[in-house]
């Protein structure tokens, strides 16, 4: 004998017009509502991540005297030295190199002690004296380093030239040029891609033996 099936209750037949546009209407809902989350999500996620990065570059003041002249400045708390002397004081003489502190083209000396300024966040030197090979002559009267390099043709392409003659300059102060092995060995964070090291080292040499005030 064949078994009937059980008569389905009346309203449930799943053929029925008004059943199939139910199911299709509730299907339909739950899809968007899949679809939609997810991006929904990611924008609120993404909005709320904004927002942080705008907090944590909120502005900051920074005063510091530059070339003996003072400066007071808004900066972003990730802003390099280096970005700072270049683009908001126009002090471009300091050049980027690598801007990973390998080549030294950046140098320049804060409280008198030469540091690479792609390396150093500006709010670290805040009240602190800064100088950069701009503020090494005296009007037209150019610093006896910079005589020295002009002398002995310490340069050639002269991008690295800012960088050694401010480290050059501090290698004096600091002691270290007693000998060409002491200078090439406390020179050798400048990189000269043209390979003027000889003249570099004569220049620093004469300075040293001739005792100027520097």
């Amino acid at each position: 004998m064949k078994s009937k099936m059980p008569a389905m209750p009346p309203g449930c037949d799943p053929e029925a017009p008004e059943n199939s546009r139910r199911n299709f209407l509730k299907q339909s809902a739950l899809i968007t509502a899949v679809a939609l989350t997810p991006a929904a999500a990611a924008k609120a996620a993404e909005l709320h991540v904004d927002e942080k990065i705008a907090e944590a570059f909120e502005k900051l003041p920074l005063k510091m005297e530059v070339n003996g002249q003072p400066q007071s400045l808004m900066v972003e708390p990730r802003a390099t030295l280096l970005d700072i002397l270049r683009e908001q004081l126009d002090l471009t003489g300091t050049k980027k190199g690598c801007d990973h502190g390998q080549c030294g083209a950046c140098t320049v000396h804060v409280d008198g002690h030469r540091i690479n300024s792609c390396l150093t966040l500006g709010v670290m030197v805040n009240g602190k004296k800064i100088t950069t090979i701009e503020g090494l002559a005296k009007g037209d009267d150019l610093h006896p380093m910079q005589e020295a390099f002009l002398k002995h043709d310490g340069f050639q392409c002269g991008y690295c030239t800012p960088g050694q003659i401010m480290s050059a300059v501090a290698c004096i102060r600091e002691g270290h040029a007693n000998s060409e092995r002491e200078i090439r060995e406390y020179m050798s964070g400048n990189i000269c891609r043209c390979g003027a090291y000889p003249n570099i080292v004569n220049a620093i040499q004469e300075v040293k033996q001739g005792g100027q005030a520097i």
